[in-house]
């Protein structure tokens, strides 16, 4: 084998309607590169160029430097580029400008690099003047890339680009770039340059091969920028991936009124409606869109404006949509009315759009339901049931933008994306307000709760970003005069400073002064389809935590199978039912607690009919009495003088009592099981209480499934002790009814005895339901009311990943539970396990539990619809495997 042929290819040449790459290699060439190399092979006109690998990328940040064999191979690809367009690059009589682009096998729209319209210089920009007898278009052409240049390869500030501009707009009286002259661009030329030599110290290069090896390693050193690194993190691209470089023919969409750039989606990313959606510009090229710097017109008026470029368009949409089979995010020319396509991707869409779009391709026939399930994630579902500005609201709003991204958001006005991180890392709600944002504000905008915008499209840098984050987002909101140096805007004549509370409404672009009143959304159509396709893949049940009908309702209308935690407790606390409960407390003795006792019962008889009634023909498990009794009992003299008159006792009375209950650990003191074998009457009225709401609910035609689970259990003769009172008053009441119920008594699994002695608890317990919130306190020693003390500092120094009170602790808390079920169904097959801390609607957490075989999972009623989709991931991913 030779060395020519042992050489590593790094350099793949697409154009012409052949190509050495495909959509396939995706992880050599980058998203994009692959796509252009694609659309090549489908005969859709792309500017022809070749492709520098990410392998290339990490051999430079591995070596700092390129491998040898590359400018070889990067002069060939210029060479192939000059043999098939006829043009020479650096030749002034016929120049070839290119331009080169990042690329990354993912999409991280607008956090690397792009230089347009390399190539160009002094005798270049008069040359190409001549050849195209549109010396303005020439003159356009090198101002932008001296500023694009000078921005991305030496870092030269855009602002001072920018300030230079509008001091000449200002000076010749024009608002727009496009109502420069030939003689305004020159002018603009010269103070750019001088902007260039101000911050390199440098003149600007006017070797086209310089300029071409400049742009190549900024872009890849574009992969390591603050940016990037940051829009990694929150997505959890590797850094190791590195991008990839395309270098390209450039085609103008600034040549004059017959040329056009513009963005495009294959369908409406903000609702998922089947519509081409979209905007472009006339005369402009494609950092004018995605800038905002000019508004946009919607892409449906370049039908009337050039109806053959339109037509064509929507085709070559319709073709890559149905040839990827997902939705198309898109980037176009129009040079002298020939349309050239620059980019397809994958489109980012707001959590309902993925929803919708999902669905209706499956309807179109065009993926299956399996695919539609994991085009959508868990945390899609939690965003969409964030809040929504109510239909009925009818206040006055401060101003109206373009709804760039759906759903409310409220918070303080801050204008940096610094301080928006910095304020949203402490847990602040900030809305950021920005004339327009750039990708060195994604840190900011990851942390703020809505983003606003004075400038831009739909398809700005705002938007997308915004949309693909699941953020509120208003744009182009161009009442809006913003005062950066006075940390203030001003909006129709009412000035909002820095940490005003505002309220922004990305489904309609309005926004409010002030707090607006917001409400939790529902299941839609689609929403409701796609859960039900979920369904019928995952295995794991899905309860939910309910205490009250209301929940409940809510719970069933999300899709839950019954209720795996009902807490009695929180029953307690309303009304005369606390006074009735603290007179129980206070008690000297057994007949006068039963007295108390009995006053609760007929509230706690209420509470459960009115649940089994709404759950008819859904299991509800019932905890029993779980906190300790101090935490009924005032803590303020006022209230402990009050408690004293309304009981009859005297003050110095309640304050002993008060100190005789209150503990040095109460979360591992006096409650659970303990109070009921303390004081069985508790368990008793109790039981007494769901068994006669049972039986009433039955003679009415509800089927009531009570579920009855002790908590706090670590010793088998507890559950023994307390299933017994619970038997024998179900037994009474059956008896004296005449109806026979349906229930059963299990245990709260929460402290880490109950997992080791498992084998003997499960020969009592018809049901086990792990509490991992409490199993993950004694497991780790931590109280989940203190970590927030320390929390951070582990997580910072990367001794824990993740709050574990918000994630199950799958090595520790997991192999506890793994033991329990393990034993627990070695001594009774038929133990039914389910999970009914909040980690039961916590995507990975649920995925752990059907990995380890639990029957359900319980989670507070909004999480529902997360947990069923989660469960279907996790039976998917387990079937891919």
């Amino acid at each position: 084998m030779t060395a020519r042929t042992r050489r590593k290819k790094y350099v793949y040449a697409f154009g012409k309607g052949k190509a050495e790459g495909s959509a396939k290699m995706k992880n050599l060439l980058g998203g994009k590169g692959a796509n252009l190399h694609e659309m090549t092979r489908l005969g859709i006109n792309v500017p022809l160029g070749f492709t520098i690998t990410t392998e290339v990328c990490t051999y430079y940040y591995q070596k700092r430097r390129f491998p040898g064999d590359l400018k070889l191979q990067v002069k060939k690809g210029i060479r192939f580029l000059e043999k098939a367009t006829g043009k020479r690059f650096g030749d002034p009589s016929n120049p070839l400008l290119v331009s080169v682009r990042s690329g990354a096998r993912v999409s991280m729209p607008g956090m690397m690099d792009t230089v347009l319209n390399l190539g160009i210089n002094d005798e270049v920009a008069e040359g190409l003047a001549n050849l195209t007898g549109n010396r303005r278009f020439s003159l356009d052409a090198y101002r932008r890339f001296i500023q694009m240049f000078g921005n991305v390869v030496k870092n030269v500030p855009h602002e001072s680009f920018e300030a230079v501009l509008e001091e000449l707009k200002e000076e010749k009286g024009v608002h727009l770039d496009t109502e420069l002259d030939e003689k305004d661009l020159e002018e603009l030329i010269k103070r750019y340059r001088k902007v260039y030599k101000k911050y390199t110290d440098e003149e600007f290069p006017q070797s086209p091969e310089e300029q071409l090896w400049m742009a190549i390693k900024a872009v890849f050193e574009s992969w390591n920028n603050k940016r990037a690194i940051e829009y990694r993190k929150l997505h959890n691209i590797p850094d190791t991936w590195g991008t990839a470089c395309n270098v390209q023919v450039m085609v103008f969409g600034n040549m004059g009124n017959d040329s056009a750039t513009g963005v495009a989606f294959s369908r409406n990313p903000s609702n998922g409606e089947k519509e081409i959606f979209g905007e472009y510009l006339l005369n402009a090229q494609g950092e004018d869109v995605v800038a905002g710097i000019r508004t946009p017109k919607p892409i449906s008026e370049l039908r009337k404006e050039m109806p053959k470029a339109y037509d064509e368009l929507v085709n070559i949409f319709r073709k890559l949509e149905k040839h990827y089979k997902e939705m198309q995010d898109m980037e176009f020319t129009i040079e002298r009315g020939k349309v050239y396509m620059l980019q397809t991707r994958v489109g980012k869409r707001t959590p309902r759009a993925k929803v919708k779009i999902a669905v209706d391709m499956v309807r179109e026939r065009l993926i299956k339901k399996e695919e539609a399930i994991k085009r959508v994630s868990p945390e899609d579902i939690d965003h969409l049931l964030h809040p929504q500005i109510p239909d009925s609201f009818e206040g006055e709003a401060l101003a109206k933008g373009l709804p760039a991204s759906p759903g409310a958001a409220k918070g303080k006005v801050v204008f940096d994306a610094d301080r928006a991180a910095e304020l949203g890392s402490q847990g602040e709600s900030v809305i950021l307000v920005r004339v327009e944002t750039s990708p060195d504000d994604i840190h900011g905008m990851a942390r703020s709760k809505g983003i606003l915008t004075a400038r831009g499209g739909m398809t700005s840098h705002a938007a997308v970003v915004a949309r693909g984050m699941g953020i509120p987002c208003v744009v182009g909101c161009e009442s809006l005069n913003i005062n950066y140096s006075g940390e203030l805007f001003e909006i129709n004549g009412k000035v909002v400073k820095e940490g005003d509370l505002i309220t922004i409404d990305g489904t309609t672009g309005k926004v409010y002064l002030g707090d607006v009143p917001v409400e939790a959304p529902g299941i839609f159509p689609e929403l409701n389809e796609l859960l039900k396709f979920a369904d019928k893949i995952r295995k794991l049940g899905v309860r939910t935590n309910a205490d009250t009908p209301r929940d409940a309702r809510k719970a069933l209308e999300f899709g839950a199978e019954g209720i795996g935690l009902c807490r009695t407790e929180h029953m307690f606390f309303e009304g005369e039912r606390i006074y009735a409960m603290q007179e129980m407390i206070l008690a000297e003795n057994e007949e006068e607690r039963k007295k108390a006792l009995n006053k609760l019962l007929p509230f706690q008889r209420k509470d459960f009919y009115e649940i089994f009634k709404v759950m008819d023909g859904h299991p509800v498990t019932i905890r029993t009495l779980d906190p300790p009794l101090h935490e009924f009992l005032p803590k303020e003299e006022e209230s402990i003088k009050e408690l004293a008159e309304r009981t009859g006792k005297s003050i110095e009375e309640v304050k002993k009592k008060i100190e005789a209950l209150s503990e040095l650990n109460p979360m591992l003191g006096h409650r659970g099981c303990r109070l009921g074998i303390t004081y069985p009457e508790i368990t008793e009225m109790q039981a007494k209480a769901i068994f006669e709401a049972a039986v009433k609910a039955t003679k009415e035609g509800v089927k009531a499934i009570p579920e009855i689970m002790i908590p706090l259990v670590g010793i088998d003769k507890e559950l023994k002790m307390q299933k017994e009172v619970v038997d024998r008053v179900a037994k009474e009441i059956m008896e004296k009814e005449g109806i026979k119920i349906k229930y059963s008594v299990g245990t709260m699994i929460e402290i880490p005895r109950a997992c080791i002695v498992a084998h003997r608890i499960a020969k009592i317990a018809s049901f086990f339901s792990f509490g991992t919130n409490d199993l993950t306190q004694t497991t780790f020693g931590f109280s989940r009311d203190d970590i927030g003390k320390f929390l951070h500092d582990y997580i910072d120094r990367s001794i824990l990943s993740k709050d574990p009170f918000a994630v199950l602790d799958q090595e520790g808390v997991g192999e506890l539970m793994k033991t329990g079920i393990q034993k627990g169904r070695k001594a009774n097959p038929k133990l039914k396990i389910g999970i009914c801390g909040e980690h039961g609607g916590e995507p990975a957490s649920v995925d752990f539990c059907h990995r380890i075989g639990l029957d359900y999972v319980s989670c507070s009623p909004y999480r529902v619809p997360i947990a069923r989709l989660a469960a279907a991931h996790a039976a998917l991913e387990e079937k891919r495997k």
